[in-house]
């Protein structure tokens, strides 16, 4: 008898582990941005202790990058005046890792969902304590803790990922630099 049961646990088993699959590959992958850029990568190879202590990340982003694929993206696939999750799959977030000012208003370190609503002329990025979403389907604008205006500019050359960097615009002063298809927007964040 326990050898039945022995060889039925071993069957059990068996057929548990082959079930799990993994899944396939996303068309739309997660990528990062840091401020200052590159700094996880060059934090671990730099050698120097005094230049190393100088590269601690203060800003990173994390997003995933959809393709344009020849559609046109604003004004269809993204409708001006809705909430866009800045990417695609999962919401897009941006980690501060201290006090920063954005849109004028101290905010504290710690993780923010990003939310944009794109307009012909102007973006609206809307920082929002709501985290670990999928997209915006659980969008509430009561979340959000600042929201900033910026005007759009355009690109000669398309660009078909989604694409940001962070990068000083100025000392003490970094911009979130977003584009897609021929879009380009920039909001200045000030650190503390």
């Amino acid at each position: 008898m326990k050898r039945i049961l022995l060889i039925v646990a071993i069957v059990l088993a068996g057929t548990t582990v082959n079930a799990q699959e993994f899944n396939k590959i996303d068309k739309s992958p997660m990528d990062r941005a840091y401020y200052p850029p590159g700094v996880a990568h060059d934090r671990i190879f730099e050698k120097d202790p005094v230049k190393k202590k100088a590269l601690i990340p203060q800003i990173r982003v994390t997003y995933s990058r959809p393709a344009k694929r020849g559609r046109v993206v604003f004004g269809e696939l993204l409708k001006y005046g809705q909430p866009w999750r800045v990417g695609a799959n999962e919401s897009t977030e941006i980690l501060f890792m201290n006090d920063v000012v954005f849109a004028g208003k101290k905010i504290k370190a710690g993780r923010y969902t990003m939310i944009i609503i794109p307009t012909e002329k102007e973006w609206t990025l809307k920082l929002n304590t709501a985290l670990d979403g999928w997209g915006n389907y659980g969008y509430d604008a009561s979340l959000d803790i600042a929201s900033l205006s910026v005007p759009v500019t355009y690109s000669d050359t398309e660009i078909e990922n989604l694409s940001i960097v962070l990068y000083e615009a100025s000392p003490k002063t970094v911009h979130l630099k977003i584009g897609w298809d021929k879009t380009i927007a920039e909001f200045p964040i000030t650190l503390k």
